[in-house]
């Protein structure tokens, strides 16, 4: 672009050509944007006359469709919130806009962002469908942000906009084969988000590489953009990594951390294996505290929009729409954080407090006593095959404590299970963003793990 050799409008038309014809595959994207050939012919018009307003300038966004806009409908995948468009755009779009990033569309969900239904499956919602897995399509694509990872595989975009509560970002990169980055709580504006819980809930960006995450990031956060997006750091030499192997994933993944391990020492780096403390605890203590957080947080955004006013309302909805029905019936979740006690009860407080004391203590500690530069850990296992009656196969333990202490999280590609990705998850302590950006540049350069997905129907044999 900067040489004037490809255009906003080519690469935008391109995409949706691609959208048009690889889509129907994979069901990610919800709707193009009427607008997007403007956006980009306004693009090329400021690269001609030498003043682009920046690196995003130009390049097509998809948005994940629980993020605010006001030209588009946003519906969280839900039908009650399928009518009139937002009023205003997320805080998120207006520095998407601002920088010149094209808005190319949106993406489907895992509807409310999973959390409606005890055995939800994840990449399904009432008004997309099922978002299936690019590399095997009756695989599933993992995550609220489902249809972000899928459309990044499929190549239907450049960027991707995801949002996670706990997993949401990095899991669908993981098992989609991209990089999401899932950022310090506060650096990305919740506003105009579809929220869960104001005390984990962020955007991030997802792209099939690091410096295109990074890029997107500093537009998203507002700072400069860093040297993640330009170089790879100081490579690996001399970084200390700690390895949080997870066995319960399986021995195939295991398989891919040991490789991991390898490529990573080879390249300079010194691996120690380590298991943060508290994990039975976070577990413990995390859904409760998010059922109390999304009956307040919830009610506050429908506050905001045309539909059900609150979370009652929404219950009532899904009771009487069949459509809302028709992968799974469930809304236990809803029905659990209705009656879940206010957040100014004393014992919910006391319970949040303790989830960010040890969350955070589970990562500082552990990068204290080893002298590291991140945890390590395996993003994902190999994708689950897609069934409605049955729900996901997702107890992924990894994303956990940087999601609930809000400390940074990167998943980069580290291989595959036979035709499925297996993601390593980067973490590292608070508003540590940078630098997780430059060591997953350098791991991402090391592991070249990335590969072009081939829409097998299936895999060959049931054990696969």
């Amino acid at each position: 672009m900067a040489k004037g050799s490809l255009t906003s409008s080519a690469l935008t038309r391109a995409y949706l050509r691609r959208i048009e014809k690889v889509d129907p595959k994979i069901h990610a994207v919800l709707r193009t944007s009427p607008t997007a050939l403007r956006e980009a012919a306004a693009s090329d018009a400021r690269h001609r006359s030498g003043k682009p307003l920046g690196p995003l300038d130009g390049i097509p966004v998809l948005l994940k469709d629980n993020v605010d806009t006001r030209d588009m409908p946003t519906t969280a995948g839900s039908l009650a919130l399928a009518g009139s468009p937002p009023r205003t755009d997320a805080a998120l779009v207006t520095r998407l806009r601002a920088a010149g990033a094209v808005i190319l569309g949106k993406t489907n969900l895992s509807e409310w962002a999973n959390f409606r239904g005890a055995k939800p499956t994840s990449g399904w919602s009432a008004v997309g469908g099922q978002t299936n897995n690019p590399y095997v399509l009756d695989r599933n694509p993992c995550g609220s942000s489902a249809g972000s990872g899928a459309a990044l595989a499929a190549s239907l975009s450049q960027v991707a906009i995801g949002t996670e509560t706990d997993g949401s970002i990095v899991c669908p990169a993981g098992m989609n084969g991209v990089v999401g980055h899932k950022p310090s709580l506060g650096l990305v504006s919740q506003s105009g988000v579809v929220p869960i819980s104001a005390e984990q809930d962020t955007a991030g960006p997802m792209a099939r590489n690091v410096t295109d995450t990074a890029l997107t990031f500093s537009v998203l956060s507002g700072a400069e953009p860093q040297k993640a997006a330009d170089d790879r750091g100081a490579g690996l030499r001399g970084k200390r990594i700690g390895l949080w192997r997870l066995p319960s994933l399986g021995a195939d993944v295991d398989a891919v951390m040991t490789r991991t391990a390898q490529k990573l020492r080879k390249a300079g780096a010194t691996v120690v294996e380590v298991t943060p403390p508290y994990q039975a605890r976070l577990a413990e203590l995390e859904f409760p505290a998010l059922l109390s957080e999304f009956h307040r947080d919830i009610d506050t955004y429908l506050g905001t929009r045309r539909g059900p006013k609150d979370l009652a309302g929404l219950i009532e909805f899904n009771r009487t729409h069949p459509e809302e029905q028709s992968c799974f019936a469930g809304q236990e979740l809803f029905e659990q954080a209705l009656a879940a006690p206010p957040t100014t009860d004393p014992e919910y407080r006391a319970m949040r407090a303790e989830l960010k004391d040890l969350s955070r203590r589970s990562i500082d500690e552990t990068m204290a006593a080893h002298d590291l530069d991140a945890i390590a850990s395996p993003t994902n296992p190999p994708a689950w095959t897609t069934d409605c009656a049955r729900g996901d196969n997702d107890v992924i333990p990894s994303s956990t404590p940087a999601a609930v202490a809000g400390y940074p999280s990167l998943s980069v590609p580290a291989g595959s299970v036979k035709e499925l990705p297996v993601g390593l998850l980067l973490m590292a302590g608070d508003r540590q963003d940078t630098e997780l950006l430059s060591l997953g540049a350098a791991v991402e350069h090391r592991l070249k793990a990335w590969r072009a997905p081939r829409y097998l129907p299936t895999l060959d044999s049931p054990g696969q």
